[in-house]
């Protein structure tokens, strides 16, 4: 098993997003900061994932297409659009999988390719917050589409199972 980190959009998304995918059997959701800004923190994910199933190119390219991550809106801070990588390999495979998924975006993509810092995590209550509650008003008006476009966008690399209440 392997790890990497990703931040876009509201870490309760996110989060969800990655815990549909085959080969990833935990999220953890949080917040992360780099070694270089340890005082930053911004709502992120660590995914555990089998790159025999899942490789991190393949995640790389969903997290891209499911946040924003072509826009500088001004909650940035909070939802920096980053990978958070844990080893020299992952930032090369990361700048280079961006590089060749750009061609796909009308817009520059602005994620950040960084060091995986200092992780906290969330509160127990906000945990698996999409697949506890999938009724709750959020959950339904604002994960519920973006899991929608995970299953049309990429249908090979959804777990069935997690999303069959969508269908």
């Amino acid at each position: 098993m392997e790890k990497i980190g990703f931040g876009g959009s509201c870490h309760w998304c996110t989060e969800a997003i990655f815990q549909s995918l085959k080969g990833v059997p935990e999220v953890l959701q949080g917040w992360m900061a780099t070694p270089q800004d340890a005082q930053r923190y911004s709502e992120s994910v660590v995914v555990v994932f089998d790159p025999q199933v899942v490789s991190l190119e393949g995640l790389i390219e969903i997290h891209l297409y499911t946040h924003s991550c072509t826009s500088s809106h001004s909650m940035r801070g909070k939802y920096r659009s980053a990978v958070y990588c844990f080893s020299p390999e992952q930032a090369l495979c990361a700048q280079a999988a961006i590089k060749t998924l750009q061609k796909d975006f009308s817009e520059p993509i602005i994620t950040e390719i960084l060091d995986a810092g200092d992780f906290k995590l969330n509160q127990p209550q906000y945990l698996n917050y999409y697949f506890s509650g999938p009724e709750k008003p959020f959950c339904k008006n604002i994960a519920a589409p973006k899991l929608r476009e995970l299953l049309r966008k990429f249908p090979r690399k959804v777990d069935p199972e997690k999303l069959m209440h969508l269908s």
